[in-house]
């Protein structure tokens, strides 16, 4: 998706990437961004046009480590329905390893940050095609799989996204479920198996 790179911006994205899992939000700016590449601020002007253009391609570069993930997923010859669950359980795990980055991919976490319609639509269209196909090989016949896959998605979404807000606040000892990895992932894991049963996805 990125052009090659010839003159090092993989080493500010990469930097970049690290500010915000270590650091979090505030760290990401260009001089933190510049300090943790080793590198002058006016460099990252250079490359990015400034701190907008840095958050758009570290936006960017969070969609393509998803997309490299789930493309590392090969798909069985004939449990379809078996390899849609892996990939929600792996999609899961991605959200849990760094909140912040799934944060700056599905939240707003960084104030008057907006990512460019274009560049949300290339980057959601690339990544989540692997998901549509996935879903289509057990989805009904005349179902619409994007539909259907959206609709399991934003299960799968709702949540991972409870977990981590949950996980970020104190534990409640009279709550749904045990504050456990465990325990949260069995939730998960029955959220997410109801929703697919519910959409009639099933090996054909």
């Amino acid at each position: 998706m990125r052009p090659a790179d010839h003159g090092g911006r993989e080493r500010y994205l990469d930097a970049a990437l690290s500010v915000l899992v270590n650091r979090g939000v505030p760290g990401l700016t260009v001089r933190g961004v510049a300090e943790a590449a080793g590198a002058s601020t006016l460099s990252v002007y250079a490359r990015f046009g400034g701190r907008a253009g840095l958050l758009d391609a570290l936006y960017e570069r969070t969609f393509d480590s998803l997309r490299e993930l789930l493309e590392g997923l090969p798909p069985s010859s004939d449990d379809g329905v078996g390899d849609l669950l892996h990939l929600a359980l792996e999609y899961r795990r991605f959200a849990r390893e760094s909140p912040t980055r799934y944060a700056l991919m599905f939240e707003r976490p960084v104030p008057g940050f907006d990512p460019d319609p274009a560049l949300r639509s290339a980057v959601l269209r690339t990544t989540f095609s692997l998901f549509i196909a996935r879903v289509q090989r057990v989805c009904p016949r005349g179902a619409d799989a994007r539909s259907t896959a959206y609709q399991l998605w934003t299960t799968m979404h709702g949540l991972v996204g409870s977990e981590l807000m949950l996980a970020s606040r104190r534990p409640l000892a009279d709550w749904f479920i045990p504050p456990t990895d465990e325990a949260n992932e069995e939730m998960y894991r029955q959220g997410v198996s109801a929703m697919m049963a519910g959409l009639g996805l099933r090996n054909r």
